[in-house]
């Protein structure tokens, strides 16, 4: 009874097959026979006919080949007959046809019988049994490379599957396996005009989840691929990557076109990099103009006058005023006293970021401006005359002469604001006339610190990573000169940071080290809230620069904690900056999780034992109160340096933020500090709706300095964006923080932040779409967000000038489109959301949800342009910043 479904089942397959399926299984078991027989004349043509009807076989992309299904079965006397066989050449064939019919086999792990057979077989050009076959073979052939020591006898086949991949569009798995086997060389000799461009932008990409030094050396094989076909635009955005000058002036050598030259020098200029091209360059001199930046506030102001937003903005219509008015009123008792000098400094700074660039304002710049310096006291009056310096951002010619008349008050507080404004004013701009270093040179060792501290940190922000010797020779022997209080020591490693930024200056790193190794044991408190900014300045001199740093770790070491760790975690974070490396981001984060003990809670548990102890116990403990060190500044760099080495990597950076929502609730309260501003560092000018709701929460935290950053972070979030969800919501918080001073003072710098440049400036560290991280911007805001570590005596103390320091990552979020000439010339683009194409099939859309506009167009994060008319060909293929577009010639 039990038989009789069987059968039927059979009978009903056997009926269900076609005729056309049963000859072919019939013919199929005849070769077979013929193969396995003992006539051996008959085996050459059994196989050729076989093989014929294997690769003649249509099929579905969902099902198995016919001839594949019914020799199933068969594959074991295939083999048997293989060994059996004495004649090469049918040898040859057998082992062929029997390779290709392992696919199809359940086979023990690692038995790799498809590679086994193909190899006894001699072919190299096996595409011509398919693409599944091709992709068998390229994993068996990973897994043998691991285990084999004759690496050589699989190289032929390699360079067939390679071959054959190429050419049919499959490049994407000859990377796969050439990265698995580490032989990315040979593609060289398989990559033409069709199929570069996108092995290239697939290997780039990979090279994010790859170790050093195979990362380096991978986007290295790019950049030579992309010299090769002389896309040079791309080979310099990954020299960029790599932080290389030298291979970026190998590239203008290279590049035979001057047009292409010049468009190469905006993008350097981008980056803010000063780079000596050689001499033998016909349009070295116009280069070297187009680099020094001295075009962006001419066309910054063209901008504004397009969108019509030249007209000065002041801090009420900022904060909105007589929109918390109507809710306050019912509510709140407003007859509380204001801090009227507090609420000055604030409205100073939100002056200084709506207005910056333009030039105008109706506060400083005026010719009352000198009134509303007074109106502030002491640093007030030096961050009130700094902030010229921003309002006059980019225009050397222009901002001197305002700024200027400043010098000669007998204030020194407004005469060191000035001597801030004037570096700030060449910040990210070079001029042949050096202004900045010929003002700013006489005060650097004055005998009065207020000068020496604008002086010296106008220093090194306008000459930011230019790697200047005269400046750094006139500002290392502020670091041992006995008038320097700890303040201008830090300043002064700060400028000299700026300066050699990402080189490790020998002379630099070492000053900075002994100054390091002199600072005294017991630190005073002043003097400890300004030490951590010199283990920021020697992590600054390395940033980016993961070779060299062995020296440096050894001579910390030295260091008495808790500087030694948190001069450890500095270095750490500056040197991984940007890489995204998930083994440092692990460390960081275990550092994160432990629990020190604070002096505090030492002393608390001690004094309950002191009471059963005899008094020569009772000094023995007193000595070991003294050894406790509060850890806890270094836990707070840890958590934020997570947040510095996720931020190239998106995947990484989102999932920073999830761990820090962990650390948020359950950290110690110095990691809860540092939270918000690694949220916001994760998200810089980009307010996404998950990230600002998250800050808002933390804003109202009990803890005040969480409360601060929160609100700080907020700013830095929404920076240059305008975001209206954001600006309601600071809005509500300056209604519910109105009695509260310094919260209310933080609530104003993000008012004045989210609306930086009325809308036109981002503080990313990120350009070219995202590939490219600008050093000088980072070194701003790690300083900036180091300075927050310690709100109470640095932001809302007397050093709230530091925040002039995020001018290094001032830039306009916009696309300038270029003629031949370099003159503006308006265009039609499509901007839209940016798609990742990297392995699309053919020639997939780059942009979603488009909108036309006419250059130049201001661009959010996450956007890509691309041009609207066929008249024109971008020199770059990203379309950001300034893009030269040539005429097509009509044929």
């Amino acid at each position: 009874m039990t038989i009789q479904p069987k059968e039927k089942t059979q009978d009903t397959q056997q009926e269900e097959m076609s005729e056309e399926d049963k000859r072919l299984q019939e013919e199929l078991n005849m070769l077979v026979e013929k193969i396995t027989g003992p006539d051996t004349q008959l085996y050459i043509s059994a196989l050729e006919a076989m093989r014929d009807l294997i690769r003649s076989s249509t099929t579905s992309m969902t099902s198995v080949p016919m001839p594949l299904k019914f020799l199933r079965t068969h594959y074991t006397p295939l083999k048997d007959a293989y060994t059996a066989m004495s004649d090469p050449s049918a040898k040859k064939l057998c082992a062929a046809i029997v390779s290709v019919l392992a696919m199809g086999q359940e086979l023990a792990a690692g038995s790799r019988e498809c590679l086994k057979y193909c190899l006894a077989a001699g072919r190299t050009d096996v595409g011509d049994w398919g693409h599944e076959y091709v992709r068998q073979l390229e994993g068996e052939i990973a897994d043998e490379w691991s285990t084999t020591e004759d690496k050589d006898s699989l190289l032929p086949l390699v360079e067939g599957i390679i071959k054959f991949d190429m050419e049919h569009n499959a490049e994407i798995q000859a990377c796969d396996l050439l990265m698995e086997i580490d032989r990315l060389d040979m593609l060289d000799s398989h990559m033409d005009q069709s199929n570069y461009s996108r092995v290239c932008l697939y290997l780039v990409n990979c090279a994010v989840y790859v170790e050093e030094p195979e990362r380096g050396n991978i986007v290295a094989g790019v950049m030579r691929h992309y010299l090769r076909f002389k896309e040079y635009p791309r080979a310099l955005c990954l020299a960029m990557q790599l932080n290389k000058p030298q291979q970026m002036i190998d590239i203008f050598n290279k590049c035979e076109d001057p047009l292409v030259r010049k468009q190469l020098a905006f993008m350097v200029g981008r980056q803010q990099l000063s780079l000596e091209l050689s001499s033998d360059l016909p349009d070295k001199s116009d280069l070297t103009i187009i680099m020094s930046n001295t075009h962006v506030n001419d066309h910054f102001h063209s901008l504004a006058r397009e969108l019509d937003i030249m007209e000065p903005k002041t801090p009420e219509e900022v904060y909105k005023t007589w929109l918390e008015g109507l809710v306050l009123r019912p509510t709140y008792n407003l007859d509380v006293p204001v801090d009227s000098a507090r609420h000055n400094l604030a409205s100073t700074f939100v002056n200084a970021f709506v207005n910056a660039g333009f030039s105008r304002d109706k506060l400083v710049s005026v010719e009352e401006g000198n009134k509303w310096m007074y109106k502030n006291k002491q640093h007030g009056m030096l961050s009130a005359a700094a902030s010229l310096g921003l309002i006059h951002l980019w225009d050397v010619d222009g901002g001197l002469t305002p700024i200027d008349k400043y010098l000669y008050t007998s204030e020194d507080y407004i005469k060191s604001g000035a001597l801030l404004a004037l570096g700030i004013v060449n910040c990210g701009v070079r001029n042949d006339c050096d202004p900045a270093l010929a003002l700013l040179s006489d005060y650097v060792l004055h005998e009065s610190v207020t000068l020496r501290i604008g002086a010296v940190l106008g220093l090194g922000l306008a000459y930011v990573g230019t790697k200047r010797q005269d400046a750094i020779t006139l500002l290392l022997p502020v670091l041992s000169d006995s008038k320097s209080t700890p303040e201008t020591v830090a300043m002064a490693a700060l400028a000299c940071a700026l300066i050699s930024l990402g080189s490790a200056h020998p002379e630099v790193v070492s000053t900075i080290l002994h100054t390091l190794l002199d600072l005294p044991q017991n630190e005073s408190s002043d003097s400890s809230h300004y030490s951590k900014f010199l283990p920021l300045a020697l992590g600054l001199c390395y940033l980016g620069q993961k070779e060299g740093t062995e020296a440096t770790k050894a001579a910390l070491e030295a260091l008495p904690e808790p500087m030694r760790s948190l001069s450890q975690h500095m270095l750490k974070m500056c040197v991984y900056a940007g890489t995204g490396d998930v083994l440092v981001i692990q460390e960081q984060l275990q550092v994160c999780s432990e629990h020190y003990p604070t002096p505090e809670e030492k002393k608390e548990n001690d004094s309950k034992k002191d009471k059963d102890k005899s008094d020569k116990n009772e000094k023995n403990e007193e000595n070991k109160k003294e050894k406790v060190k509060d850890m806890t500044c270094m836990q707070a760099v840890a958590a934020l340096s997570v947040a510095v080495i996720a931020m190239g990597e998106e995947t990484g950076s989102e999932m920073a933020t999830r761990i820090f929502a962990q650390l948020g609730r359950y950290g110690e309260p110095a990691v809860r500090r540092a939270v918000p501003l690694a949220i916001a560092l994760s998200s810089i000018s980009n307010p996404q709706l998950s990230v600002i709701d998250v800050l808002n929460k933390y804003s109202h935290d009990l803890d005040e300095e969480v409360a601060h950053n929160a609100i700080f972070s907020m700013g830095l979030v929404g920076a240059g964006t305008n975001n209206a969800r954001l600006a309601t919501m600071l809005r509500q918080l300056a209604q519910y923080h109105a009695k509260n001073t310094g919260h209310l003072f933080m609530v104003r710098i993000a008012q004045g932040l989210t609306h930086l440049g009325k809308g036109t400036l981002s503080l990313s560290p990120f350009h070219t779409d995202r590939q490219v991280m600008n050093y000088s911007a980072v070194a701003g805001l790690l300083i900036t967000l180091v300075s927050f570590l310690d709100t109470k005596t640095i932001m809302l103390g007397k050093s709230h000038y530091l925040l002039y320091t995020l001018a290094t990552a001032m830039y306009p979020r916009w696309l300038v489109t270029l003629d031949e000439q370099l003159e503006p010339l308006p265009v039609s683009v499509r901007v839209g959301q940016a798609v990742d194409v990297i392995g699309k099939a053919g020639t997939p859309k780059t942009i979603a949800g488009v909108h036309t506009h006419t250059t130049p167009v201001l661009l959010a994060v996450g956007e890509r342009a691309e041009l609207a008319t066929d008249d024109y060909t971008p020199l770059t293929p990203v379309m950001e910043g300034f893009v030269i577009l040539r005429k097509k010639t009509s044929t």
